[in-house]
């Protein structure tokens, strides 16, 4: 009887520990990362270096919550970095006094509000792929900076956003904060309102989504514009980090902010994931290209490291997506 009752839970205990690791693997895997990260270098979990990571990783946890919300319903956005290089130069294209901080959030809000219009209209009333789309909106924000900078941009950001970028609230940097506040806002906003349930129904089902009322386009175009405002914020808290204008700010965000998601557990296809999960992912990258160099690896290994990184997020996608 033992030995039945033993074949009986056995099936049930596989699915439990396949469904503990699916749920919460993510999570697992950090809380693993970071003790053997701090085994393998004793700076690791000193406090100026775990500050300094939590700096890196304000700005991309920003940009992964707007590129979770694009991902749900199907899509991805290429033009954060480009936002973020944007709001990078409207930072400085007035005078560098915290009385032009008004106007450097309104023409920063309003050009983001265009780019995420831009994309979202592109991809549902156009039916362009988010790729095409987004790629397209990145180069015409890029041409645009380009044009207005002549590529040899010059100026010096507000102390207004020196603090966004570097500056600190005890010892818990300004950005930081400021990714809590989003983190809040957008993920009630995701899984405890209306608006989040109708998120996941059309990333899930946008037929089914029609059926019950629930408008498809609306919902996508606003997932556009919230990723690029998002991607506006941490575009001009990393202007305030750097100091100067920069035209490539937030390089490399596009692609980190979707292998963070996907690590997290969000499906390309839309309809599944969460934000936790997102920024779970998002902290796991800092962490690597943190632990790379800490250990006395040269700055390209961690492109070598990214590059794997890419490939075992891809490899659990397909992974999830057969099971």
């Amino acid at each position: 009887m033992n030995s039945i009752a033993t074949k009986a839970r056995a099936p049930f205990t596989r699915y439990l520990s396949m469904e503990i690791a699916r749920r919460y693997g993510i999570y697992l895997f950090f809380v693993a990362l970071v003790a053997i990260s701090g085994i393998s270098s004793p700076t690791f979990l000193r406090s100026d270096n775990v500050v300094n990571m939590l700096v890196q990783f304000a700005p991309l946890g920003i940009v992964v919550i707007g590129q979770v919300f694009v991902i749900l319903v199907g899509g991805l956005d290429l033009s954060v970095a480009s936002v973020m290089a944007t709001a990078a130069v409207i930072a400085t294209a007035f005078d560098a006094t915290d009385a032009s901080a008004p106007a450097i959030f309104g023409v920063t809000f309003v050009m983001c509000l265009c780019a995420g219009l831009l994309n979202g209209l592109l991809v549902t009333k156009r039916q362009v792929s988010p790729f095409l789309a987004t790629f397209a909106t990145a180069v015409v924000l890029q041409g645009m900076r380009f044009a207005y900078t002549q590529g040899a941009p010059s100026g010096n950001v507000p102390p207004l956003f020196h603090a966004m970028g570097t500056g600190a609230i005890g010892r818990v940097p300004v950005c930081v904060l400021m990714l809590v506040a989003c983190a809040l806002v957008f993920g009630v906003l995701l899984h405890l309102s209306t608006f989040g349930r109708r998120v996941y129904m059309v990333g899930g089902n946008p037929e089914a989504a029609r059926l019950v009322g629930v408008s498809p386009d609306a919902v996508r175009i606003v997932c556009y514009v919230i990723s690029a405002l998002l991607a506006g914020l941490a575009g001009l808290a990393l202007s305030g980090y750097v100091g100067i204008v920069d035209n490539w700010v937030g390089r490399g965000f596009e692609l980190d902010s979707i292998v963070a998601a996907v690590m997290g557990g969000l499906a390309l296809s839309g309809g599944r994931g969460s934000l936790p999960g997102g920024l779970a992912g998002a902290a796991i990258l800092v962490i690597v290209f943190n632990i790379v160099l800490l250990i006395g690896l040269p700055v390209q290994a961690q492109i070598i490291v990214k590059g794997v990184i890419i490939i075992g997020a891809s490899a659990c996608y397909v992974a999830r997506r057969l099971r």
